[in-house]
């Protein structure tokens, strides 16, 4: 008994026709024929009622029909469980992060993964937050680390951290010498150096402008927080990053409250929901470095 014999005698049960059944498995209806009476002979029953213009099963048929659904099925997972491991065997995927990335858990949870699983291929690529969402959704990158105002719709996406937009700058600023928060009107009386666009940070800021009727005079920008704060520290403009951005350099510059931006800028992983095995296997990876 044969897998193809099995795959015939239910085409031509569901057909209920001999040539309809030959079309649909794509061989001759000789062929069709010839292969479900050796398969009668090896069951040693006839399973189809011939004598009318359809195929009828009989009893013995149609107690067999089930079973060799059944079997097909079993083999079609079988086939599916061995392309899994083979993709997990000699996959390829590629990881986007956003410039600047000095994010260490995404770096041990790709780390992690491909002490896991050696064979699949890691590609690193680096690009602006709405260039690496582009990516995703077109299929150039499997998975990115992003800042964005909002997780992206259509897109799968996991919240890493949310922060409030803060001033840093140096000591014996006006804006230090104000006070510990500064409203967004006041602050824009100042020339800013902040992301550039395409970033979360910068578009909830620059959303923040908009939605205040305010416009800030954008002196310099940069895609590392390295950058931005050696020139807010050599008074070209106050730097605008996220609250640990500027807490990390505290010795350096002094963080000030926007008081009336309330919108958080988000960092998110976010991914294309797909049957990818290599995939969820990395997210695995990634969820755990990230909790």
């Amino acid at each position: 008994m044969e897998l193809r014999q099995l795959e015939y005698f239910v085409a031509v049960a569901e057909e209920r026709n001999f040539t309809r059944a030959a079309e649909r498995v794509h061989i001759s209806q000789s062929g069709v024929s010839a292969q479900i009476r050796q398969l009668e002979r090896e069951l040693g029953a006839e399973l189809f009622d011939r004598s009318g213009r359809t195929a009828v099963l009989t009893v013995a048929g149609k107690a067999a029909l089930e079973h060799a659904r059944g079997a097909l099925a079993a083999a079609g997972a079988v086939g599916r469980v061995v392309g899994e491991v083979s993709d997990l065997v000699r996959g390829e995927l590629v990881v986007g992060m956003v410039v600047g990335c000095a994010v260490t858990p995404l770096f041990e949870g790709v780390a992690r993964f491909h002490r896991a699983h050696p064979g699949v291929g890691l590609s690193l690529v680096e690009d602006g937050s709405d260039r690496l969402v582009e990516g995703v959704r077109d299929g150039t990158a499997d998975v990115a680390l992003v800042g964005v105002a909002a997780n992206p719709e259509g897109l799968e996406a996991l919240t890493v951290v949310g922060e409030r937009l803060v001033v840093g700058v140096p000591r014996g600023h006006p804006l230090e010498l104000a006070g510990e928060s500064v409203r967004l009107g006041d602050l824009v009386e100042h020339p800013v150096v902040c992301m550039p666009p395409g970033t979360g940070l910068r578009t909830v800021f620059d959303g923040a402008c908009a939605a205040r009727g305010v416009e800030a005079v954008v002196a310099l920008q940069a895609s590392a927080a390295d950058a931005i704060v050696d020139l807010a520290v050599r008074g070209m403009g106050v730097a605008v990053l996220s609250e640990s951005m500027v807490a990390h350099y505290a010795d350096r510059l002094t963080a000030v409250v926007i008081e009336d931006v309330q919108e958080l800028a988000l960092l998110s992983l976010v991914w294309r929901e797909r049957k990818s095995p290599a995939l969820r296997e990395l997210l695995v990876h990634l969820r755990a470095a990230f909790a």
